[in-house]
This record gives C-alpha cells, structure tokens and sequence, in this order.
C-alpha cells in the first residue's frame, strides 16, 4: 500500500512505528525510491529521513492489519 507522510518520523515518532511494527510477527517492509528496509529497525526507519508529503510503499506478509495499525497512528495516510 501506497502512504503519504504526514509528519517528519524521527526520535519518539520512529519509535511508535517500530514498537507497533514489532508487534506482528510477520514482515514489514517500507519501500522508498531504492531503500527497502524492515519496518522493525529503528536505524533503518531513521535512515529513510521520512519527511511530510513523501510517498512510501509499505507491504506486510500477513496483510493489512499491521498498515491500519500503522494509519491509526495519524502518521501517514493512505495515497488516494
């Protein structure tokens, strides 16, 4: 699924990503031009830089579940 960003994910916003991520346990990964990394590493999180209006592809192996979690936390939105 396509996401926009809403906020800037560093420090406790990258945390609350990694945290609900972490709490499925299954993959989740969070495409971004060539970067590709497991939504569940803090370092790799940050080093996306993810700033408000970027788009990034997010694809979990247990379905959707993890992406609601993820929107719920007001930090992207789904691309329309």
């Amino acid at each position: 699924m396509v996401v926009t960003v809403l906020k800037p994910i560093f420090g406790e916003a990258a945390s609350k990503v990694v945290n609900t991520t972490s709490s499925y346990s299954g993959t989740v990964l969070f495409k971004k031009e060539h970067w590709v990394i497991d939504a569940k590493s803090l370092l790799g999180l940050l080093a996306l830089a993810l700033q408000p209006g970027q788009e990034v592809e997010i694809t979990a192996d247990e379905g959707t579940e993890v992406i609601e979690a993820l929107l719920q936390l007001g930090m992207f939105e789904k691309k329309s």
